[in-house]
């Protein structure tokens, strides 16, 4: 029966799912790191050619986009929609993205063909992966890359070239890991002897990844390998790698229905031979081994481009299997996706009510996912380490996405939203070890619970009132003095900023400093109220004092920064660091 079906309808037959299970997502909030996708089309907008030629606020800190881990293709197509529609809107623009999704599923029937004696079965598993589902309703590059990494192999092993070609390019201004088409095609190639011709155009995904850093280098400044580089540094501890690997490992045997993965890999061995399986395991192998040598995060959408082979090999199981592993896999997949959206429409609804008390205010949020795009596009900015805040702002805090803490005195401004999604499943949240996203929040591919996902306040900046003339670090009110740029463990970013009460008198004002043997800095000033008061370089590391002649600032409070002209950073630590400050303020 499925052969009738698949000659006749097949295809027809997985292009309507894929419409069926996306347009009920048409209208789903924006997501996870959408914004920053979002940002870069913006930017496109200014600087058509550059989308990442821009300075990005991520995790409190200001970065440099050109050193984003993904070239500009998905930019690039955000902002042809925004120039179209003259906005983000939520439902014209799924429905743009989701034709990255039918050339996945498109290409995947052309390859299920070529390699499954169940080609219908075997696209329908892969139509089902939970991270296709799911990620397949954002703005990111996983789909899109996925979409022209299938194409790309589905038109090579068919022998159309040209087409092939084209699609690698396309892969490769999506994403950095089209380059491992090939060593994974080149693998086909030694199994499936033929036309040497076909080896050229393995060159076409190093050569455009080349292409696109030389231009950038040239017309820009900066080589955007380079800059990625330098993050990665910071943020590849040898914990996350390891939480990588394992979480990575956890998320294949969810690539398909868990029940049907250890037969499929029986199977496999037993056929392990045969040219189709040796490609197919190959091609699972090469990929999954980068993911885990170059990814950090151990996120299920990594694996999205080993979906096919792992398909395709499940596929030799008999088809009553297959048909209820597709079933339960499917059913599982749209639950999470549906309580997915149900996650991030309650950021817009939070960023909606915000709207209504916040006229006059200046708006900040703490947070870098949907939550700070629409409050964003309201007006409002992201917040910074080292943002100082006035009485009267207000600020969005999400608990689960926070990165930043706040000195000043606050008083709530809304009711603390509680987003507890009526599904029982969860992919991140305050009451779930689940590491589909990211496995620094657990080890479950997803959870099964009725928890909370993120607690969402608003709060607004009241006036300081300081008690202490002269400030020391580990003074049990130090909080209340600090306004921004010094960290708990008494380590000062480039700038910082305290609030004193004003002596009665003039006072010298001093900083307590320690230069350790690792900071760059060596010039150090004092400003009150925005005026020099006192500026020192010091020959070498050890502790200094820097003191300025007797001073007080015109109002009750006085407003104390600390500068220091160099600052370094260390691995496994994003902070940019100065000296470390063991008291300052005003003393005789």
């Amino acid at each position: 029966m499925e052969a009738g079906v698949s000659r006749r309808f097949g295809l027809w037959l997985v292009l309507g799912l894929v419409l069926l299970i996306r347009a009920p997502f048409f209208g789903g909030a924006v997501q996870g790191d959408d914004h920053i996708y979002l940002s870069a089309a913006t930017h496109a907008l200014v600087e058509p050619l550059h989308p990442n030629n821009t300075d990005y606020v991520f995790r409190g800190d200001l970065v440099d986009l050109r050193g984003h881990p993904h070239p500009p293709l998905v930019a690039w197509t955000l902002a042809g929609l925004i120039a179209i529609f003259g906005d983000v809107k939520e439902v014209p623009f799924h429905a743009a993205f989701t034709v990255f999704s039918l050339i996945a599923a498109a290409s995947m029937w052309s390859l299920a063909r070529r390699f499954s004696p169940h080609p219908l079965w075997a696209t329908l598993l892969f139509v089902a992966v939970p991270a296709f589902v799911i990620n397949g309703n954002s703005f990111e590059t996983d789909v899109p890359f996925l979409a022209f990494w299938m194409l790309a192999v589905a038109l090579f092993v068919s022998g159309r070239l040209w087409g092939a070609g084209v699609a690698m390019a396309l892969a490769s201004l999506t994403a950095y890991q089209a380059v491992l088409l090939c060593p994974i095609l080149a693998v086909y190639l030694w199994l499936n002897p033929g036309n040497r011709r076909r080896w050229l155009v393995l060159l076409v995904p190093p050569v455009t990844i080349a292409a696109y850093q030389i231009f950038e280098r040239l017309s820009t400044g900066a080589l955007p390998a380079t800059v990625l580089t330098g993050y990665l540094t910071i943020y590849e501890t040898l914990q996350a790698k390891l939480q990588n690997a394992l979480m990575l490992f956890i998320h294949s045997w969810f690539i398909v229905f868990p029940a049907l993965a250890p037969p499929a890999l029986v199977l496999a061995w037993r056929r392990r031979k045969e040219p189709d399986t040796r490609f197919l395991l190959t091609w699972i192998g090469i990929f999954f081994v980068c993911a885990v040598a170059v990814a950090f995060a151990g996120s299920a959408r990594y694996l999205l481009p080993i979906a096919a082979p792992v398909a395709l090999l499940a596929s030799y199981l008999r088809p009553r299997w297959l048909a209820a592993g597709f079933a339960l896999q499917l059913a599982l997949s749209l639950g999470l996706a549906a309580m997915n959206q149900q996650h991030w429409a309650a950021y817009r609804d939070f960023a909606a009510s915000l709207r209504r008390v916040a006229g006059g205010h200046r708006v900040w949020v703490d947070n870098d996912w949907g939550l700070r795009f629409y409050i964003e596009r309201d007006g409002g900015l992201p917040l910074t380490h080292k943002q100082v805040l006035r009485p009267g702002d207000l600020v969005a805090i999400s608990e689960l996405g926070h990165n930043t803490e706040i000195h000043a005195p606050v008083t709530p401004v809304m009711k603390t939203l509680e987003i507890r999604p009526s599904i029982p499943l969860r992919l991140i949240g305050l009451e779930t070890g689940s590491g589909y996203s990211t496995a620094s929040r657990g080890f479950w591919p997803f959870g099964v619970s009725a928890g909370v996902v993120d607690r969402v306040s608003a709060v607004q900046v009241g006036e300081r009132h300081p008690t202490l003339e002269y400030l020391t670090m580990d003074a049990p009110n130090a909080a209340d003095h600090i306004v921004t740029g010094i960290w708990p463990d008494h380590w000062m970013s480039r700038s910082a900023v305290v609030v004193l009460r004003n002596p009665a008198v003039p006072k010298p004002l001093s900083a307590s400093i320690y230069i350790s043997d690792k900071a760059r800095a060596r010039k150090v000033t004092l400003l009150l109220d925005g005026r020099e008061v006192a500026s020192q370089t010091f020959p070498a590391p050890g502790p200094y004092t820097l003191a300025s002649a007797p001073v007080r600032a015109a109002g009750t409070n006085a407003t104390v920064e600390i500068d220091v002209d160099q600052t370094f950073t260390v691995p496994q630590d994003a902070r940019e660091l100065g000296v470390i400050v063991t008291g300052i303020g005003f003393q005789q």
